[in-house]
């Protein structure tokens, strides 16, 4: 049988660990345990079990809930291959190495190596009210995180004042200070109801990189948690990793 399938860019990946398979699509080579995004399994081989992930304690519920966070996790384990993928974006693989800790928002956080410690984090001068979207997952330790993104992302390195939306921005260094900008003046337009539709910008100081995508994420409400996609939904990210990275 002939076709380009068979070609070496389609073939399977066989190095240990996770892995870009392609573009679009993560290889997990399994031997033991990884946390992935709920709902992302696209194939596995081998002899693995998938567990969703819990609340992990009424403290991790309440600030889940409180967040708007809610990216459901499960945790799979065995020895095989796991192939993930979420609505065919783009895949970029990261290796922290304990030098720098790595936030990202939520709904780009695709799986990650169970080394790695997390916690869930208001960006500075962001308010409980806002629905920007402004509480987002950061990253320390020693291990690999794929995430994804819409479209090819740009990374800006971080030696001047830098902003960006808050849907747009991936990725950035925890070491940068970041803030909230509120861009449109206040008046009789506002009252109107006309807007730049760039309401909130997240600003960046200090020495780095924010890794901004070429899609918006819709706002989530940072109260009740809805979103849309797979930013909605029970458990996640903010109460789910409780009981097992801490």
């Amino acid at each position: 049988m002939r076709s380009e399938l068979f070609a070496p860019e389609y073939a399977e990946q066989q190095a240990a660990g996770i892995q870009k398979q392609g573009g679009k699509m993560c290889r997990v080579g399994l031997n033991g345990e990884v946390f992935a995004r709920a709902g992302s399994m696209v194939a596995y081989q081998g002899n693995l079990s998938f567990d969703a992930m819990g609340s992990g304690g009424i403290g991790g519920f309440i600030k889940q809930k409180l967040t708007g966070e809610g990216v459901p996790l499960m945790k799979v384990r065995g020895q095989g291959d796991l192939f993930l993928a979420d609505a065919a974006q783009d895949v970029h693989i990261i290796d922290l190495d304990g030098s720098d800790g790595l936030t990202i928002n939520g709904a780009n956080v695709l799986a990650f190596d169970p080394s790695l410690s997390y916690d869930i984090r208001r960006v500075s001068g962001a308010g409980m009210s806002s629905s920007a979207g402004l509480f987002n997952c950061v990253f320390t330790g020693v291990g690999r995180i794929a995430i994804t993104t819409k479209g090819q992302p740009v990374v800006l390195a971080v030696n001047q004042p830098t902003f960006a939306d808050p849907q747009a921005a991936v990725a950035w260094s925890s070491g940068l200070q970041t803030g909230v900008q509120m861009n449109d003046s206040f008046g009789l337009g506002t009252l109107m109801g006309r807007t730049t539709g760039e309401r909130f910008t997240l600003s960046f100081h200090g020495q780095g990189f924010v890794v901004v995508q070429a899609s918006e994420e819709p706002p989530v409400s940072a109260i009740s948690g809805q979103g849309s996609g797979q930013q909605a939904g029970e458990g996640g990210l903010g109460g789910a990793l409780g009981a097992f990275l801490r």
